[in-house]
């Protein structure tokens, strides 16, 4: 075996074991070239070879001007949530609605403690008592909310909160023309009864219809005031 190759595995060899000793606290990027030399032991042309290695197999990547870094290159692509909000529109939000939360619901039936079910059924008073559009659409924002910690996943928590922020940054282009209230027979109340009911008897395919339902009826509602304005 040729010594410079014997060289080159040393030194990616080397380079593996100080990358796994590595705090994850610790800042993920590497010391410059010289530097990182000297601690391997290994020069500096077996260390570019090393790194290369390395970086073909995802496990660190380098930005010129700025040094290498451990971990998968992040994706440049990836916007800001106010990005993304400038860039959608109501029924693109909709449809992520409706692909996300009914599957919440599914897993709020299969996982929610009597602690979540008291929650919503607390929140589900609050939003019949609310003495304005306003605080009925602060109470349904979070009997939403209560059904996403209810699925007890925190993985589907993050997806619903990252929705839900672009979700109220959309302007709906519209204005309200309803009474101050919601009236008594406004159709989210029962429909949220649904929901939850379904919740609590662990029925998880009728808790994923009733949110589906839901938010059809959302969806109308928000639909028919986007054309009223226009």
């Amino acid at each position: 075996m040729p010594a410079d190759h014997d060289a080159h595995s040393a030194a990616l060899v080397q380079l593996r074991a100080y990358i796994l000793q590595r705090d994850p606290e610790q800042e993920m990027r590497l010391p410059p070239e010289r530097e990182l030399s000297e601690i391997l032991g290994v020069s500096r042309g077996e260390l570019r070879k090393a790194l290369a290695v390395l970086e073909a197999e995802g496990e660190l990547w380098r930005h010129v001007g700025k040094g290498t870094f451990i971990g998968a290159r992040p994706n440049e692509d990836l916007v800001s949530l106010s990005e993304i909000s400038q860039q959608t529109n109501p029924a693109e939000v909709m449809r992520a609605r409706l692909a996300v939360e009914p599957a919440i619901a599914r897993e709020a039936a299969l996982h929610a403690t009597p602690a979540n079910l008291d929650a919503l059924n607390a929140c589900l008073r609050n939003t019949r008592a609310a003495h304005s559009w306003r605080q009925y659409e602060t109470f349904d924002n979070q009997l939403h909310r209560l059904i996403a910690e209810a699925a007890h996943n925190r993985l589907l928590l993050m997806l619903f909160d990252t929705l839900n922020t672009v979700r109220r940054s959309v302007v709906w282009g519209r204005l309200r023309n309803d009474p101050v209230r919601p009236p008594v027979d406004h159709h989210s109340f029962a429909e949220h009864d649904t929901i939850v009911a379904a919740i609590a008897e662990r029925d998880i395919d009728g808790a994923g219809r009733a949110m589906a339902a839901h938010l059809r009826s959302v969806e109308r509602g928000l639909m028919g005031w986007r054309d009223a304005a226009e």
